[in-house]
C-alpha cells in the first residue's frame, strides 16, 4: 500500500472520530434540553427573554455552565485530535524519508554487489583463457612428439620390409653364382639391422598435466562480497546556535545509514588570523576517538574559531575525511566601563568593552529592578541583538536597576559581565580622562578635578586631538537623552573656573564659551570683586552677582532649549541660555588657576530648577 494511501486512510479515520465526537456531544446537549421539556438546545442567546419572576435564572445559569463545559470538551477533543493529526503527519513524513533512504541504500548495495560479481567473472574468464591456452600448447607438443615417433616406426618397418624382400629374392634365385655373390652382403645388412635398437616406448604421456590453480585473489574477491565495505566520508554538520561554551564545542555529523562504523576520529585545530603563509607556525591538530555521531570538545579558548573534520573507521578501512567546518566557542564576558556610563531619570547609557580578540555577533543587555529593601526582583528583562558596545535603555524614574551584559556569537551567549547598579534618581556622568588637559588630575571616583601649582615639562603637555590643549578643561560623559538634566558643582571662592556644556566636537584648542559649540559660566577674580560671565561664542550679558556661589546648580532642558545656572545655597536663579541644541552635549569644566572642583550628580532636580 502506498504511503499516501496509509496517511489518507489514517486521516479519514481521525476525521470520522472527530465528527462522531461532535455529533455525540450535540446529542447529549439535545437530550438534556429534551429532559427539561423545552425542546431547545441549551444555549442562551441575546433574544432570550428572562423570566419575569426570576425563578428560572438559576436553571439558565446551570444550563449555560453545562454548555460552556461541553464546548470546552469539544475544543479539548478537537485540539487533541489536531495534535494527533500533526504527530501522524510528521510520523508519515518520517516514514516517507525512511522509505526513500531504504530504496537509495538498496540501489547502492545492488550496484556494489553487481560490480563485485562482474569483477569475479572477469577474473575467472581471464584465468580460463590462460589455462585453455596452456592446454592447447601441451596438446600440440604431445601430438608433434607422437608424429615424430610414428615416422620413425614407419621408416624402420620400410627398412625391414626391404631386407625381407631382398632376402626372399636371393633365396628364390637359381643362379648359384649370383646367390653366392648376393647372400653375404645381404646377411651382413641383416646382421647390422638386427644390431640396431628400436625404441618402442612412447616419448610422451597420454595424460595432461594438472597445474595448481591459484585462485586466492578470486577467493578474496568472493569473500569481499560478504565483507562490510569501508565507510563513505562523513558529513560534518554546521554549528548549531547555542551549542558551545567558553571552553567547549558540541560537534555533530552524519553518515549514510547503510555504512557500518566501529568508531569515528574527530580532528580539530584553532584557526589563527595571523598564521604565516609559509605554514611554519600552523597550530597542531588534536584528535578525539568516539563511537557516536556527536562529540563535545573541551579545553578550548573563548571566542576562537576552530577547524574541524571527521573520519569513520570499520574493519575494512578508513573513510575519506569529511569537508572541514568552522565552529566558534562563545565569547568571554564583556567588561562594563563604569566611568563611561551615564544616566538620567528616564534612561541610562551603558558602555562596555568586548573583552575578546575576535569580533562578536551581538550583545545582550540584562536588567532587573531592585526592591525597596535592596533585594533583587525575580524578573529579568533582556535587550537582545545590540550591535555595538553601548546601549541606551529607557527605564522608570526613581527605580534602581542591576545591569549586566553578555556577548553573543553563533556558539551562544557568554557569561554575564560584572553587574553595575544604576539609580534613576538624577543625571549621572563621570569625567573623561581622555579629554582632560595634562595639567588636570582626576580623582578615583571620576567626579573631582585638581589643578596644581607645579609646572609640567613641555613633553608632558603633548596632547592628541581629543585632549584640551589651550583651555585647562575636561569633559563629562555625553548626555544622550532629550529631557531634563540637573547636576551641581562645588568650588572655592578663590578658584577661577568655567562650567557649562559643550558639543562633542568642540574645539580643543579654544576656551570654553569662546566658540559657538560651548556655553559656560565663568568666575574671574579681580582686585576689587568677583566677576561672573555667562559666555557663548565669546559674548556675555552684563550681570552682577552680589553673593558668590560656592555650589552652582546646572539645569539642562533639551526640549525647551535652555541651560540654567543657580546658586544652590540661596536657591537663586543666576542666568539662562536659550538655544536649540541640535546635537547632544557633554558637561564641561575648566580651572583657570590652581584649585579644585567637585561634581555632584545623580541627584533629584530641586523644584526651583524646574523653571
Amino acid at each position: 500500500m502506498d504511503l499516501y494511501d496509509i496517511r489518507g486512510g489514517r486521516l479519514c479515520v481521525i476525521k470520522e472520530e472527530a465528527e462522531y465526537q461532535e455529533s455525540t456531544t450535540m446529542e447529549r446537549g439535545f437530550s438534556a434540553s429534551t429532559a427539561r421539556g423545552d425542546g431547545a438546545l441549551p444555549r442562551i442567546t441575546e433574544d432570550s427573554t428572562p423570566s419575569p419572576t426570576g425563578a428560572d435564572d438559576g436553571q439558565d445559569d446551570v444550563e449555560e455552565l453545562k454548555e460552556e463545559a461541553a464546548e470546552r470538551v469539544d475544543v479539548s477533543v478537537t485540539n487533541q485530535l489536531q495534535e494527533k493529526v500533526a504527530e501522524m503527519e510528521s510520523f508519515s513524513g518520517h516514514l516517507e524519508e525512511i522509505f526513500l533512504t531504504v530504496e537509495e541504500n538498496f540501489g547502492r548495495r545492488e550496484q556494489h554487489l553487481e560490480q563485485h560479481y562482474n569483477d569475479v567473472l572477469q577474473t575467472l574468464s581471464q584465468r580460463y583463457g590462460e589455462r585453455s591456452a596452456g592446454l592447447e600448447e601441451e596438446k600440440k607438443g604431445k601430438l608433434e612428439a607422437l608424429y615424430k615417433q610414428l615416422l620413425a616406426c614407419g621408416q624402420a618397418m620400410d627398412a625391414s620390409k626391404e631386407l625381407i624382400e631382398a632376402s626372399q629374392e636371393i633365396y628364390r634365385t637359381e643362379d648359384k653364382r649370383l646367390f653366392l655373390k648376393m647372400v653375404m652382403p645381404t646377411m651382413k645388412r641383416v646382421e647390422e639391422y638386427a644390431k640396431e635398437d628400436m625404441d618402442l616406448t612412447l616419448t610422451t604421456t597420454l595424460e595432461f598435466s594438472t597445474p595448481f590453480a591459484d585462485l586466492s585473489d578470486v577467493k578474496t574477491m568472493m569473500d569481499s562480497i560478504n565483507v562490510v565495505p569501508a565507510p563513505s566520508a562523513p558529513v560534518i554538520n554546521p554549528q548549531i546556535a547555542n551549542s558551545a561554551t567558553r571552553a567547549s564545542l558540541r560537534v555533530c555529523w552524519s553518515l549514510f545509514s547503510d555504512d557500518t562504523v566501529e568508531y569515528y576520529e574527530l580532528y580539530y585545530r584553532p584557526l589563527l588570523e595571523d598564521t604565516p603563509a609559509d605554514g611554519t607556525c600552523v597550530p597542531p591538530v588534536s584528535k578525539i576517538k568516539v563511537k557516536e555521531t556527536h562529540c563535545t570538545v573541551s579545553d578550548l579558548v573563548p571566542n576562537a574559531q576552530y577547524e574541524l573534520w571527521v573520519t569513520a573507521t570499520n574493519t575494512t578501512g578508513i573513510s575519506p575525511a569529511s569537508e572541514k567546518a568552522l565552529y566558534m566557542t562563545v565569547p568571554s564576558p564583556p567588561v562594563i566601563k563604569q566611568r563611561e556610563c551615564s544616566s538620567c531619570p528616564e534612561a541610562a547609557l551603558i558602555r562596555w568593552e568586548s573583552g575578546n580578540a575576535n569580533p562578536v555577533d551581538s550583545y545582550t543587555v540584562e536588567l532587573s529592578q531592585m526592591n525597596s529593601d535592596g533585594s533583587q526582583s525575580g524578573i529579568t528583562e533582556s535587550i537582545v541583538a545590540v550591535p555595538t558596545c553601548q546601549c541606551l535603555i529607557q527605564l522608570q524614574k526613581g527605580r534602581r536597576y542591576l545591569i549586566s551584559v553578555r556577548a553573543v556569537n553563533i556558539g551562544g551567549p557568554s557569561d554575564r559581565s560584572d553587574v553595575v547598579t544604576v539609580s534613576m534618581t538624577g543625571t549621572l556622568f563621570y569625567l573623561l580622562e581622555d579629554s582632560a588637559h595634562p595639567c588636570l588630575s582626576i580623582s578615583e571616583d571620576g567626579l573631582s578635578i585638581f589643578y596644581g601649582e607645579e609646572e609640567l615639562p613641555i613633553s608632558a603637555l603633548a596632547s592628541d586631538e581629543s585632549t584640551f590643549s589651550r583651555c585647562i578643561a575636561v569633559l563629562g560623559n555625553l548626555i544622550p537623552v532629550r529631557g531634563r538634566h540637573y547636576w551641581e558643582v562645588q568650588v572655592d571662592e578663590t578658584t577661577e573656573f568655567r562650567i557649562g556644556v559643550a558639543y562633542e566636537d568642540t574645539e580643543r584648542n579654544s576656551y570654553l564659551g569662546a566658540n559657538n559649540t560651548s556655553w559656560c559660566m565663568r568666575h574671574i577674580l579681580t582686585p576689587t570683586r568677583h566677576k561672573y560671565e555667562f559666555l557663548h561664542n565669546g559674548w556675555s550679558p552684563e550681570l552682577r552677582i552680589t553673593v558668590n556661589p560656592v555650589r552652582v546648580g546646572v539645569a539642562l532642558d533639551y526640549h525647551r532649549g535652555t541651560l540654567s545656572f543657580f546658586n544652590v545655597d540661596l536657591k537663586q536663579h543666576l542666568h539662562t541660555f536659550h538655544c536649540h541644541f541640535q546635537n547632544f552635549v557633554q558637561p564641561c569644566f575648566s580651572l583657570e588657576n590652581p584649585g579644585a572642583l567637585t561634581v555632584h550628580n545623580g541627584i533629584d532636580s530641586p523644584p526651583y530648577a524646574l523653571m
